[in-house]
């Protein structure tokens, strides 16, 4: 028996581990530069990356872990408040392409586009709130 799952969780899990895979290439990195075992090791709170997309690939998780905080409480309250609709499944894609876009112009060093991908995410996370408060 197949069983769907809402459009909204679908891309809401998507992201989670889209999320989850953008700190792979700074791990590596650490991992290269540093060796495995002083990797394993208890991290040190002031170590900074010689590459300078090393730190912004971190950077760019942390920032997309941030924006999960605000964005699956919204489509968890859509879903479960049944507000789904073609907007809100719309908007849940929109948010994975824009985090997608933000992580990689993050790392290449490209603000203007990374702002513009931002804001994407951001207006894709007040279209939530408009659908869970208002529709």
């Amino acid at each position: 028996m197949e069983q769907s799952i809402p459009a909204e969780l679908y891309w809401m899990t998507l992201t989670v581990a889209m999320t989850a895979i953008f700190y792979i290439p700074y791990i590596v990195y650490k991992i290269l530069e540093n060796s495995l075992w002083n990797v394993l090791k208890t991290p040190d709170p002031d170590y900074r990356p010689q590459a300078e997309w090393a730190a912004r690939a971190k950077r760019a998780h942390y920032n997309a872990v941030e924006n999960l905080v605000i964005f699956c409480p919204l489509v968890l309250a859509v879903v479960f408040l049944g507000k789904q609709n073609e907007i809100t499944a719309m908007a849940a894609m929109i948010f994975f392409y824009a985090r997608l876009v933000h992580c990689l112009v993050y790392i290449a060093g490209l603000p203007a586009l990374r702002t513009l991908a931002f804001f994407a995410g951001f207006f894709v996370q007040l279209t939530l709130a408009y659908q869970v408060v208002f529709a």
